[in-house]
């Protein structure tokens, strides 16, 4: 440790970037300190975001009995009288025993964790007002910021309406709504809609762009969209809202087409704004952009050398898996641990959505856009014994690979599991590989990674006939 500082490294915020980055400096032998504002550990991923969402979705997926629908073809309804507090429960649990983890890891590295609101002094000293009352100046060597995100909430929404909620809000509800409008069809919209959907409720998406998840692959996200409509919800395309009146556990949304959307609530998924407020950045000369975004080099340094950020308060992707490698990546950076050198390339992406949908690597529509040669392999759970014994008949696996040479470019999946499988792909990325990977593979059968090699012998199919176009 320097000894003109109290510690080597000063995080601000607990959740997957802060833990994180504050184990990887504390395993090489540094002191440190974690400063957590909010009542619990484990930022939003834990609390308000990421855990919470899925586990609402295992939930109704539980309660609802839709994974049982494709396989005995019964229509299960709830269970009468469901209250939002039935509804919870596991989530309850399941943050219980996160918050457990996190300060046992906290515990075994040592980290002594400090609750107040922080901001900084200047670049080595961080200011707490403590939670108990009075306040703290910690000095440091270094400083992690990893203070996350919090739902965009645009002006122009009355969010101080007792039926108006955004992302982090909605799970607070008291009762279960017989209607909702949910207002955004990006991850956070299409994920909801989802939910309450397989929960009763019926719900209206809006959503501006003429499609679903304008950045996930065009025939994965019709497959949803085709899932969606089976389920119930009313899609409303290329359609803004105009103006919102809500009164008496009611809500009217008027849409720019001048149709009038009613419903019991309202939930606006707007994305996600960096929590940087009372953090003091500008007057050290540290540079934010849209958002609130903390501006940082590849190593996740800012313009201040000896602060750093990571996590959803330096914007896109703004995974907590992504987060927590960050951080990593930072602190090696920071301390010259010579281990971790950068975020891998290869990043994984899963939406939680009823099926899910989980990707890695360049979709068709980007090869296109960047003048890249590829072909496509295909394969479908319906013809998959596993997809059909879980009784999953829409699943799908798709290949985009590059016809020269066979190199994996991108998988893009939907269905049981998506979000699990999609990580074979991610490897066989990695490692630069071609899609003779899954054909010399041996799968458990039956099982779902095995639609793997059989998108790859389509993949096959394909280029034996763009090859034979070649020659012809």
């Amino acid at each position: 440790m320097n000894h003109d500082h109290e510690y080597d490294l000063v995080v601000i915020g607990s959740g997957p970037a802060g833990e994180k980055g504050a184990a990887q400096a504390a395993y090489y032998g540094k002191k440190v300190a974690l400063v957590e504002r909010a009542e619990h550990l484990g930022g939003a991923g834990i609390n308000t975001g990421t855990l919470p969402s899925k586990t609402l979705r295992e939930t109704a997926l539980y309660f609802s009995g839709l994974k049982q629908r494709g396989l005995y073809g019964i229509d299960y309804s709830l269970r009468e009288g469901l209250t939002i507090g039935d509804l919870m429960h596991r989530k309850s649990i399941v943050i219980d025993r996160e918050h457990k983890l996190i300060e046992r890891n906290l515990d075994r590295h040592r980290i002594e964790l400090i609750w107040g609101t922080a901001s900084l002094a200047d670049a080595n000293t961080v200011h707490v007002e403590l939670r108990e009352g009075g306040t703290r100046h910690l000095t440091t060597h270094t400083v992690l910021i990893a203070t996350g995100s919090s739902p965009y909430r645009p002006q122009s929404i009355p969010f101080d309406l007792e039926s108006i909620y955004d992302s982090d809000e909605i799970l607070t509800m008291a009762r279960l709504p017989e209607s909702m409008a949910v207002v955004g069809g990006g991850v956070v919209g299409s994920e909801y809609a989802c939910v309450f959907t397989a929960l009763g409720v019926h719900v209206t998406l809006i959503e501006s762009k003429p499609r679903l998840l304008p950045f996930v692959d065009r025939e994965i996200a019709g497959r949803l969209q085709s899932q969606l409509e089976k389920l119930g919800v009313r899609l409303r395309f290329s359609e803004r809202v105009r103006q919102i009146q809500a009164e008496n556990r009611r809500v009217q949304l008027t849409l720019e087409s001048g149709d009038v959307v009613e419903t019991e609530v309202a939930l606006f998924a707007a994305g996600r704004v960096s929590r940087i407020e009372g953090l003091r950045l500008e007057p050290l000369g540290i540079q934010t952009a849209e958002r609130g975004r903390v501006v940082v080099n590849e190593k996740f340094q800012t313009a201040v050398p000896n602060v750093y950020a990571a996590g959803d308060v330096v914007g896109f992707p703004g995974l907590a898996a992504t987060s927590m490698e960050q951080a990593r990546v930072a602190m090696v950076h920071a301390f010259d641990l010579e281990y971790k050198q950068r975020v891998s390339p290869i990043l994984p992406f899963a939406i939680y959505t009823i099926p899910e949908i989980s990707m890695v690597g360049m979709s068709e529509e980007d090869c296109a856009e960047k003048g890249i040669p590829y072909l496509v392999g295909r394969s479908y759970y319906e013809r998959n014994p596993r997809g059909l014994i879980v009784g999953d008949e829409t699943g799908m696996v798709k290949l985009v690979f590059s016809p020269p040479d066979k190199r994996l470019l991108g998988a893009h999946l939907v269905g049981e599991q998506a979000s699990e499988l999609v990580h074979i792909a991610a490897h066989v990325m990695a490692q630069d590989g071609t899609i003779d990977a899954f054909i010399d593979a041996v799968y458990n059968y039956p099982s779902l990674s095995d639609s793997y090699k059989y998108a790859a012998y389509d993949g096959l199919a394909n280029l034996q006939a763009w090859r034979n176009r070649g020659t012809g």
